[in-house]
């Protein structure tokens, strides 16, 4: 007997099929680079900076198939105050996107100066605990004298309280 199909997918099945046409436009195979920036470059250079496209040398016609092509030139947007310090760190930031890929895939970085999109991240809801639980937290901490410690280890201890409620439930 045949299984139903699912007809919910994740939209991110889709995702590349859709802007396949658009990203190779750009020299972008796929999206990754875009949706993984964060991860490839950190998130304090991400802010300040987005990747525009990837631009591929031609190959000369007497050139074999097979070969594996030229690094590319990797175009970024900066903000105009964070411009300098990531020219400075153009070679960390090839390195972190060729290690990223897995080969040497980017030679050199062009810079475009612009305001950069920014995408904001909400923060989740702070938890709120049961008098229950709070009380189990205080009397962990009862024995803690030094109060920058207790409430550090305060905060802590309410998050990890709160998280196994969440997932719980």
């Amino acid at each position: 007997m045949r299984q139903p199909r699912p007809l919910a997918r994740p939209l991110a099945e889709f995702l590349d099929a859709c802007l396949s046409p658009s990203l190779a436009a750009q020299g972008f195979a796929t999206s990754d680079i875009l949706m993984a920036w964060p991860d490839i470059v950190g998130d304090r250079l991400a802010a300040f900076t987005q990747p525009l496209k990837i631009e591929w040398k031609r190959k000369p016609p007497h050139a074999d198939p097979e070969a594996r092509p030229e690094p590319a030139t990797l175009v970024i947007r900066v903000e105009s105050a964070f411009a300098l310090e990531l020219q400075h760190m153009a070679p960390t930031v090839i390195d972190r996107v060729n290690t990223y890929y897995g080969w040497r895939c980017i030679g050199k970085i062009v810079l475009k100066q612009g305001p950069v999109r920014r995408v904001e991240k909400k923060k989740p809801p702070a938890p709120v605990l049961t008098p229950e639980n709070k009380a189990k937290v205080s009397s962990a901490l009862h024995d803690i004298e030094e109060d920058g410690l207790k409430a550090a280890l305060d905060r802590l201890g309410q998050a990890i309280v709160s998280s196994g409620s969440r997932t719980k439930a």
